[in-house]
């Protein structure tokens, strides 16, 4: 009997060590946490300041008609690329052909006068060489022939002041190009003289960009730049300072700079994104540039966390050589040493990470 109790209290122990071990839950080690980073490339600050740019073409037409009319049909789409003497929109010729040919009549009527005015004083002057005549009468048909003679000339220069004007209701293109503006459609009636398109030529491509005014004395004309294009990758080139704008803009306040590309590299295009990196004058600075969010300071020395081989980070004192925009070029760092970028503030000396995205460099 005792051994039967000694056996059921055993079975309850063991009952009660399982339920215990069922109701414990499994705890499992938390993740470190992940951390944007970038890898240090010394050398990286070697230019100055960095624009955005656009290319445009350094010679770009608004194109207008020289007479007023009705567009009758634009032969051309945005983006088309069009010759030189190619018809781009022409408008209704009627009105204009109605007075050339008002002019051609004007024409003949004035020669008639001529010719009548040109027989009278050869008459007259038969007349006078047999002293029939005195010369006062001679003089008046030689005015008379002078006006008649006028007058013819200036009915041909009208006439052809029109049929010039008849040619004019053909827009064509003055030079191979883009056509980058289409302001005027069919159907509209538009003045002489008011732009209907612009056509850029592409014969010579350029980037424009725009220069604060307290970076202005930075961008004198004929300095060396460094032009890439986000669209091309790796392709680069070199460009040189052609021309400043001597006026800001009313708006945004800043001058626009154009830069010409001796050897614009292959599959540049119109349109394009482009960099200008301005070379450091005064020599390259030292070490790396990185975003202002890698720096941690909370004395008088600024310092980065540094991800160690161990996936541990640590602080390490930098020296920062220059601030710009939202990027600080430091240096005391080794090439291809492991920053964090962001969250800084949330780490502690020997914390471990795990490496997220890499930080695009600045």
């Amino acid at each position: 009997m005792r051994g039967k109790i000694i056996t059921g209290a055993a079975v309850v122990c063991l009952m009660a060590a399982l339920l215990a071990g069922c109701g414990e839950e499994k705890k499992t080690a938390a993740l470190p946490p992940m951390v944007k980073y970038q890898r240090v490339t010394n050398g990286a600050g070697q230019t100055g300041a960095v624009y955005a740019g656009t290319v445009r073409g350094r010679y770009e037409t608004n194109l207008a008609f020289q007479v007023g009319g009705q567009i009758l049909s634009r032969r051309v789409q945005l983006g088309d690329r069009v010759k030189a003497g190619q018809v781009l929109m022409t408008i209704d010729p009627k009105d204009i052909a109605q007075k050339a040919q008002q002019g051609d009549a004007q024409v003949v009527e004035a020669q008639a006068q001529l010719k009548l005015a040109e027989m009278n004083l050869a008459r007259y002057r038969e007349l006078y060489a047999a002293s029939a005549i005195p010369a006062a009468m001679l003089d008046q048909y030689q005015a008379a022939y002078d006006r008649a003679l006028a007058a013819w000339q200036n009915a041909t220069a009208l006439a052809t002041q029109g049929h010039n004007a008849l040619s004019y209701t053909e827009l064509t293109a003055g030079a191979d190009g883009v056509i980058s503006a289409v302001i005027a459609e069919a159907g509209q009636v538009v003045a002489a003289g008011q732009t209907v398109m612009t056509l850029v030529q592409t014969e010579e491509l350029e980037v424009e960009i725009n220069v604060p005014e307290n970076r202005l004395s930075e961008v004198p004309v004929g300095r060396p730049t460094a032009v890439s294009f986000w669209a091309l990758g790796t392709a680069a080139a070199s460009g040189v300072v052609r021309e400043v704008a001597p006026m800001a803009d009313n708006v945004a306040r800043t001058y626009r700079v154009r830069v010409s590309l001796p050897a614009p590299p292959a599959g540049m295009e119109l349109g394009m994104t482009a960099s200008v990196a301005l070379p450091q004058e005064g020599g390259a600075l030292r070490g790396a540039v990185l975003p202002l969010s890698a720096i941690y300071q909370t004395g008088d020395t600024p310092k980065v966390w540094v991800v160690t081989k161990e996936n541990k980070v640590t602080l390490k004192p930098v020296t920062v050589e220059s601030f710009r925009a939202n990027e600080a070029w430091v240096s005391g760092l080794d090439e291809g040493e492991t920053v964090v970028t962001a969250g800084i503030h949330k780490l502690h000396e020997g914390d471990e990470v795990r490496l997220g995205p890499e930080a695009s460099r600045p």
